[in-house]
């Protein structure tokens, strides 16, 4: 069966709490959820992963190289917009990577419309709030799975 990574990264622990005008009031537990429901139904499994630690972060990209996890998708929060060594994290891994924001960065503060990460992963799902995170999950099983 085919392992998806899914990196939640700081402050995402506040889900439901933390501006609910721009992430609604879903919390991490509420995606996790969403998450692991759809993934039984695509026939792959999910691991979950947060963190408010940068380190701690860089470690688990790092623990699924080694692991040969089938795809990463990533959340990273705000360290998307300044963290390299995030973004070096993620460059050693071989497999398709999908970068989600439940917010439209783009639409937002000046400061979040750059990601650091984005030339590295096959593309950014963004604006679409929990949905984000689904599409994503999509995304990276079609790019997995064999070829008809």
């Amino acid at each position: 069966m085919a392992k998806i990574l899914a990196l939640h990264g700081i402050n995402h622990d506040m889900f439901g709490r933390r501006d609910p005008a721009q992430y609604g009031t879903a919390t991490l537990a509420d995606i996790y959820g969403r998450i692991e429901a759809l993934a039984g139904e695509l026939g792959v499994e999910v691991e979950n992963f947060q963190s408010n630690h940068e380190g701690v972060f860089v470690e688990r990209i790092h623990r699924a190289h080694l692991e040969g996890v089938d795809a990463v998708m990533v959340n990273a929060g705000a360290w998307t917009h300044y963290s390299y060594g995030i973004r070096d994290a993620l460059a050693i891994l071989t497999v398709p990577i999908v970068e989600v924001h439940m917010s439209n960065v783009h639409a937002r503060e000046t400061f979040r419309h750059t990601s650091v990460i984005s030339a590295i992963v096959r593309g950014q799902i963004v604006g679409f709030g929990v949905e984000s995170y689904l599409l994503a999950l999509r995304a990276c099983v079609a790019m997995i799975a064999p070829a008809p």
